[in-house]
């Protein structure tokens, strides 16, 4: 039994609870997570997930920088407003979407001249996906959720194929929840007052 992935895995659901209630706490749990899985990803031979944990590491600082921030108050009676759930100004999608082909393409040609993996193009876009919803979740952006559950449902069955089951089944679970969390998160912007999406 990989105890350390089982002990990951537990984490990981940890950070889901906190992801799904829109948690600040989300952000320090999502350091000690990847820390974890450089190894267990390592060993597993998925160099492109051992290479995604260290962006994460990095987007969980920026992250919890973002949603700490409070917007500066032109009332003095009101108090500062904190990073609010919002969707995504369509002028995002287009650049977004480049970020994310040039990094499935340039990491799959990474993990296919330079590593013995057996699973470049699944490994390159999980990897690459999910580069995009660690952007728009630290962004407080809704529809992070629907990247997620693409991310969620490919890792499963990838996870299992390489037999990591422990991981495989919490990715199942996040798929799930991605779904909760959606709805959740749409019902929070909708009740909290909207800044300008710019």
């Amino acid at each position: 039994m990989n105890y350390l992935e089982l002990f990951g895995t537990l984490v990981g659901l940890v950070y889901l609870a906190l992801e799904y209630r829109a948690s600040i706490y989300l952000w320090p749990v999502s350091i000690i997570m990847p820390a974890i899985y450089l190894v267990v990803y390592y060993q597993a031979g998925l160099y492109a997930d051992f290479g995604i944990n260290v962006y994460y590491l990095l987007a969980s600082v920026y992250g919890w920088m973002a949603w700490s921030w409070k917007k500066k108050k032109t009332d003095s009676a009101q108090p500062a407003v904190e990073l609010p759930i919002t969707s995504m100004p369509r002028k995002v999608y287009l650049p977004l979407t480049a970020v994310f082909v040039v990094c499935w393409l340039a990491i799959a040609w990474i993990l296919i001249e330079w590593t013995d993996s057996n699973v470049p193009w699944t490994d390159s876009f999980t990897t690459a996906l999910s580069i995009v919803g660690m952007w728009m979740l630290a962004r407080k952006y809704v529809e992070q959720w629907g990247v997620w559950i693409v991310v969620d449902l490919v890792c499963c069955g990838l996870y299992f194929y390489k037999g990591l089951y422990f991981t495989a089944v919490l990715y199942g679970v996040y798929a799930v929840v991605a779904i909760f969390g959606w709805r959740r998160w749409r019902k929070e912007m909708i009740s909290e007052p909207q800044t300008e999406n710019e």
